[in-house]
């Protein structure tokens, strides 16, 4: 069965008010958080990940050590998921991705530290990765080519998958964020896909390896992060043809 992506969103929208367990939003928001959390370095588990979600809490093992920020901001991603279904057909803008990092960071120790500047963009030079580090955008250069990224994509008469990815690619290479930038990123591409009637897609932690050689690679070889892409539909699709197989009458 292919799955219409019109009916995910519509489906992503309603089952938003409704809070039941086990569809495609519960599934979309559990494991969006855990795996675009844990690129980053987030230590909650999974399961963890679905106890603050369905509870907003959860029972620690004893020797767990976890983080106050990875809590809030696993919160603060199911706000930011919703926030983007809020406004999943509107136009990209600078302050729709500056409401997207505040709402993603609002209450973590970062929001009290002036370098991170939440609520606007970074004022602090910042790079990606340790190792093959890649540049980024410079703060005084920040506007400007968050400007020129915005014009470009704008533009565009049918959007594809392949433009989401340059666009991905131009966005986290300027970095325009003291923290965040990958989890904005992430659910832009999200709602992009939405929006166009692309398959939606989650980029796995256990992928996160070809995720970053795809952002690398990407000048000379988009294949690398537009199989990965591929690769995330695929599962996604999956699902979506598990839990979207009903009829229900309105």
């Amino acid at each position: 069965m292919k799955v219409d992506v019109l009916i995910i969103k519509k489906e992503l929208i309603k089952q938003k008010e409704l809070k039941f367990k086990g569809n495609i939003y519960h599934f979309s928001q559990i494991n969006f958080c855990y795996n675009s959390s844990k690129i980053e370095g987030s230590r909650l588990t999974n399961d963890q990940t679905e106890a603050i979600f369905d509870t907003s809490s959860f029972i620690p093992k004893s020797d767990d050590v976890i983080k106050l920020d990875d809590l809030i901001e696993s919160k603060n991603h199911f706000k930011l998921f919703d926030y983007m279904l809020d406004n999943v057909d509107k136009p990209l803008s600078k302050e729709m991705m500056i409401e997207m990092n505040k709402i993603l960071k609002r209450n973590t120790s970062d929001e009290d530290n002036p370098r991170y500047n939440v609520g606007g963009f970074k004022v602090v030079p910042n790079i990606i990765g340790l190792v093959n580090v890649i540049k980024t955008s410079a703060p005084k250069d920040v506007e400007k080519d968050v400007d020129l990224l915005l014009n470009k994509y704008l533009k565009l008469e049918k959007v594809t998958l392949e433009d989401i990815t340059d666009f991905h690619v131009c966005f986290e290479r300027i970095h325009p964020f003291g923290d965040g930038n990958g989890r904005v990123g992430r659910m832009i591409m999200f709602k992009e896909c939405l929006k166009n009637g692309i398959m939606p897609f989650i980029i796995l932690d256990r992928d996160k390896p070809f995720y970053m050689r795809g952002l690398k690679e990407y000048d000379n070889d988009k294949k690398y992060l537009i199989d990965t892409c591929l690769h995330s539909q695929d599962i996604y699709a999956d699902v979506c043809r598990e839990l979207l197989d009903f009829e229900v009458d309105d």
